[in-house]
């Protein structure tokens, strides 16, 4: 066996993938720059530690569940008021979640809710930051089955290892008082302890429809407005999916340009 051999099954066997595939480019770099043996190592290092930040990233991104696409890249920030706009740096940095507050989405129906709070997730997780996706419905259904198999607590634990839960579309949980119930339950757990991020198309006069008793809904609304930053697509904002429709249907008249690649 070659000392080059050896030097990646030793990197294996200690589970430094990253420096195996790199030492061979390494070494020929090292030789035509005549690099000190510093430089080398420290060169292996940073390769070893920029391979492991990136594996990391890819598996936080597999774990979040975040709609494919919904980027920030993709989303058409001139749609926001400016006042939004001016907000977005600090919401990608996501300062807010080292001090466990809440986002707060209103808007209509199909105006980028859930695009933005997609991106933003997308972000976040480039920053360390742990976040899972989900439909309000799918997580209420999951607390529902395991509170009927008396597994409410483990399971409230498991998700409490993401430091930020999206909730998307609030107001379209079916509105039962034992969802009501579970939902409350997530919504408290978390208070002042991890970050929310709730999209909604019910501004908060109406989330009786969702808490049915008002008391309910007034801890709800006071656990979630608490430490929350809270933004609101203006009523003016047409829904995006309606303006591709129509877009669609003017270039299959001939009358509008292709959209640009």
């Amino acid at each position: 066996m070659s000392a080059l051999e050896m030097i990646s099954q030793h990197c294996k066997t200690l589970r430094l993938p990253t420096i195996a595939e790199a030492v061979p480019e390494a070494l020929t770099l090292a030789q035509q720059q005549d690099w000190s043996l510093e430089s080398f190592l420290a060169y292996l290092l940073e390769q070893e530690t920029t391979g492991r930040q990136q594996r990391r990233i890819e598996r936080l991104l597999r774990e979040a569940h975040l709609p494919p696409d919904k980027t920030l890249a993709r989303f058409d920030q001139a749609r926001l008021p400016l006042r939004l706009r001016r907000q977005l740096p600090g919401l990608i940095e996501g300062e807010f979640i080292n001090q466990a507050d809440n986002i707060l989405i209103f808007g209509q129906p199909g105006t980028g809710k859930t695009h933005l709070a997609a991106a933003l997730a997308y972000e976040w997780i480039q920053r360390d930051y742990t976040v899972w996706f989900t439909p309000t419905y799918k997580l209420v259904d999951g607390l529902l089955r395991a509170k009927r198999d008396y597994d409410l607590e483990r399971e409230l634990k498991r998700l409490d290892r993401f430091q930020v839960v999206i909730l998307d579309d609030i107001g379209y949980v079916q509105q039962s008082r034992e969802e009501m119930e579970v939902l409350f339950t997530f919504l408290a757990e978390r208070y002042e302890r991890r970050s929310v991020v709730i999209t909604s198309n019910l501004v908060f006069s109406q989330w009786d429809q969702i808490f049915k008793d008002p008391l309910t809904t007034a801890a709800a609304i006071d656990r979630v407005v608490h430490h929350s930053r809270i933004i609101e697509f203006g009523s003016d904002m047409t829904s995006v999916r309606a303006e591709e429709a129509a877009r669609r249907q003017l270039q299959e008249l001939g009358q509008a340009p292709p959209d640009p690649a």
